[in-house]
């Protein structure tokens, strides 16, 4: 009885995730701070010395957060009616009572929050990126194993001057790993610094205290998270923002392969293998459809559209505080869901594709009007002004054949030497650069 296919038909996907993006995972993080914060404390000789052994089971909990722990601090939330309040309560259990007034010490929500959520999106991030290396391997394998296997293009739906399908497959690895470099060096930001931003109640309490230096030491050391100094109650999420807005960048670029691929297969150029026990269609047996590249597609549409609507709003707030981040940041987890399952299913995808050569090379053969370009670009490097209209009158609307183009090219007044290489180049041949392309940039 769940809302989101994520949970139940595609759980066992993304179940690197659960831990992560739940709410267990919430509350987990937010332990972790609550109780970092403590020995953070403890440590600088603000709070009482920790004994030994309560603070080895305090890392401990870090380190081993289970169902057990969630379920009592959602006995206190029934209580409270506040989940940040119910972890402190969690925290006090723990402890001895003369560290109680130290939990949650000079702490608003939001510090706690927001230092529970960067802990998550980077969790998530590494994840993510973990999965989007093995696209990328992925990617460059196929541009490297098929640099030098020629192909028609098409521009507007219509034939188009020759690439290598290995070139193809280059531009998105190079699109991607532009991306990937972004993604990881987009830094998550935190902040622990009171009600409003001021550190009023940490230099009340104790204004002998460095707290900019001890809010710096605590997020960077402690988190590692990157410190954010200049907050009112809530960390901006800027940053968040940018990761956001990353991931629907990277879903833009493999959309665009998704549907690539897909015409790719509509168009014969790759087989699929097939899996036994598989069904393609519930009426037509023959059927192997490309499904794993639509699910992908699907997907990723799904993971950008929430991602970019989070961008938008989430470094809005009204005054010092409003609660609509609140809200919004619980669904982190439907941004990374859907992208991780999309990740998943183009991986797949790409590993059942089988390139049909012999179909490529005849779709190539059957489109010789491509050498019109080479044929007009001599002619203008041999000083005529008027090649492209020429050629246009020769070729426009008409369905020409190879010796149709050679017999163009006899009737012009190029040097003898610069037809007959004209007239040895084939559709085939007529590849550029792009295995160069390859070999130079991968």
């Amino acid at each position: 009885m769940n809302l989101s296919p994520l949970d139940d038909r595609y759980r066992n996907k993304v179940e690197k995730l659960l831990p992560i993006f739940s709410e267990f995972g919430l509350m987990k993080y937010r332990t972790i701070v609550e109780v970092q914060w403590l020995i953070f404390l403890s440590e600088n000789k603000l709070a009482p010395e920790l004994m030994l052994e309560t603070k080895i089971g305090l890392e401990a909990l870090c380190e081993n957060f289970t169902a057990t722990e969630y379920d009592q601090i959602k006995k206190y939330e029934s209580v409270t009616n506040h989940d940040v309040k119910a972890v402190e309560y969690f925290v006090r259990d723990l402890v001895p009572e003369n560290l109680w007034p130290w939990i949650h010490f000079a702490c608003t929500s939001e510090d706690i929050n927001n230092t529970a959520y960067g802990l998550m999106l980077k969790s998530g991030k590494s994840v993510i990126l973990n999965e989007l290396g093995l696209v990328l391997e992925n990617l460059e394998t196929k541009s490297k194993s098929w640099k030098s296997v020629p192909m028609l293009c098409r521009t507007h739906g219509q034939t188009a001057t020759p690439s290598t399908m290995g070139k193809e497959w280059a531009v998105f690895w190079s699109r991607l790993e532009g991306e990937i470099q972004k993604l990881s060096q987009i830094p998550v930001t935190a902040k622990i610094n009171g009600a409003t931003g001021t550190f009023s109640a940490h230099a009340v309490a104790f204004p002998q205290v460095d707290w900019l230096e001890l809010s710096e030491k605590f997020i960077t050391q402690k988190l590692e998270l990157e410190w954010n100094p200049l907050t009112t109650q809530i960390e901006p999420h800027d940053n968040q923002a940018a990761l956001l807005n990353n991931i629907g960048q990277i879903s833009s670029i493999l959309i665009d392969c998704c549907r690539d691929v897909w015409g790719y297969v509509s168009l014969g150029y790759f087989g699929q293998k097939t899996v036994a026990g598989e069904v393609g269609s519930s009426t037509m047996p023959h059927k192997v459809n490309p499904i794993d590249f639509e699910n992908a597609e699907g997907n990723l549409k799904l993971a950008r559209g929430i991602a970019r609507t989070l961008a938008d709003e989430l470094p809005i707030s009204r005054w010092q505080r409003d609660l609509t981040d609140s809200t919004l940041q619980r669904n982190f987890g439907l941004v990374f869901g859907h992208f991780l399952l999309a990740l998943k299913s183009l991986e797949k995808g790409l590993g059942k594709l089988e390139i049909q050569e012999e179909v490529i090379l005849k779709d190539l053969q059957n489109a010789p009007e491509v050498l019109t370009e080479a044929v007009q670009t001599v002619l203008r490097a041999h000083g005529h002004y008027d090649a492209y209209e020429q050629l246009k009158d020769f070729s426009r609307g008409q369905a020409l054949t190879l010796d149709q183009i050679y017999e163009f090219v006899d009737q012009t007044d190029l040097p003898e030497t610069v037809k007959e290489k004209l007239k040895k180049l084939t559709p085939e041949t007529y590849i550029g650069l792009s295995e160069k392309l390859v070999d130079e940039f991968l």
